[in-house]
C-alpha cells in the first residue's frame, strides 16, 4: 500500500515511502521495537524503572506523561545516547540496540527529531535535504559529491511530502518555526528510517501549523513506525491511535485516548494538573 501525502494531490504516491531493507532487521514475528525491563539511574534517581514497551511495525504511538516521567531518557536509550543499567532494547528480532553506537543505530534505520529544530539556517531547504541524504558525512566527499538521480528524486519527493516544494531555494533560516520542524522531518525521511522518534513536534506552532503537522505524521504511519512524545493533549487527540502514559520511569497506562483519559491514575498524575 502506498501512502498519500496530505500536502499533495490525492492521486500522487511516493516510491520511497517504504524504507529499503536493512541488514538483519527482522519484524516478521513481532514488533519493530522491544524495550524490556529497562532500568536507568542518575546519581541515585531512578529515571527509568522496569520499563517495558513494544512498538508495532507501521504503528503511530503517542507517549505522554508529566515532566520527569522518563520520556527523554527512553528515547536516549533507543538511540544509543544512554546505556541502561539493566534490561533489553531490540530493533526487530535480531538487532540488539545496546550493542550499537549512536551512528550505528541511525544507520540501522532509527531517526530522531528533537524538540528544537536543528536545520542549517544558512543553507537552502534543498541543500539541507541534500546534506542529510548523503551517506558519506566527511566534509570533502560531502561538498564535492554529485547527487545521484535516485537521491535527487528522494529529495523532490520529501519536499512534496513536507509541503516545502515551493520553498526549496529559500534559506532555511527564513522559514517559520513550523516549516523548520517539517524540514527536519524531511531531513530524516530522505535517510529512509524504519522508526521515527519525534519529540514535541508542535511546541511553539500556530494552530494551522499544528493541523498540518498532524496530517504529516499520520500520513507517515503504516509504512514507517512513528513514536511521538508530546504534551499538547489536543494534538495528541488528533493523531492518537494508541497512547502510552509514562510516570516515574515506567508505563502507568496504555490504550486508546479515551482509555487513558478516563483512567483515574492518569488523571491524578498528569491530566488533572
Amino acid at each position: 500500500m502506498s501512502i498519500v501525502s496530505p500536502f499533495m494531490e490525492r492521486d500522487q504516491v511516493w516510491s520511497f515511502m517504504t524504507p529499503p531493507p536493512v541488514l538483519d532487521l527482522d519484524t516478521s514475528h513481532g514488533p519493530i521495537l522491544y524495550l524490556e525491563d529497562l532500568n536507568v539511574s542518575f546519581d541515585g534517581f531512578k529515571a527509568i524503572n522496569d520499563l517495558t514497551l513494544y512498538i508495532e511495525t507501521g504503528e503511530l504511538r503517542c507517549i505522554i506523561g508529566p515532566n520527569g516521567a522518563g520520556k527523554t531518557t527512553m528515547m536516549d536509550i533507543i538511540t544509543g545516547k544512554t546505556t541502561p543499567d539493566s534490561g533489553q532494547a531490540w530493533f526487530g528480532q535480531k538487532i540488539d540496540l545496546l550493542k550499537l553506537s549512536e551512528p550505528e543505530i541511525a544507520e540501522a534505520g532509527i531517526g530522531r527529531k528533537f524538540q528544537k529544530p536543528t536545520v542549517f539556517e544558512f543553507h537552502t531547504v534543498f541543500e539541507n535535504l541534500e546534506l542529510a541524504i548523503k551517506s558519506d558525512k566527511r566534509v570533502w566527499p560531502t561538498l564535492f559529491a554529485d547527487l545521484s538521480g535516485e537521491q535527487r528524486d528522494h529529495i523532490e519527493e520529501a519536499l512534496e511530502i513536507i509541503g516545502l516544494q515551493d520553498l526549496s531555494k529559500q534559506l532555511a533560516g527564513s522559514l517559520s518555526h513550523g516549516q523548520k520542524q517539517w524540514l527536519e522531518i524531511g531531513m530524516l525521511l530522505v535517510q529512509q528510517p524504519h522508526l521515527l522518534l519525534v519529540d514535541e513536534p508542535v511546541a511553539g506552532m500556530t494552530h494551522r501549523e499544528m493541523d498540518r503537522t498532524a496530517e504529516l505524521l499520520t500520513s507517515l504511519a503504516g509504512k514507517r513506525s512513528v513514536v511521538v512524545v508530546e504534551h499538547d493533549m489536543d494534538f495528541v487527540r488528533s493523531i492518537a491511535r494508541k497512547v502510552t502514559v509514562l510516570h516515574q520511569g515506567s508505563v502507568l497506562a496504555e490504550g486508546s485516548m479515551d482509555d487513558v483519559q478516563n483512567d483515574q491514575r492518569v488523571i491524578e498524575v498528569y491530566l488533572g494538573e
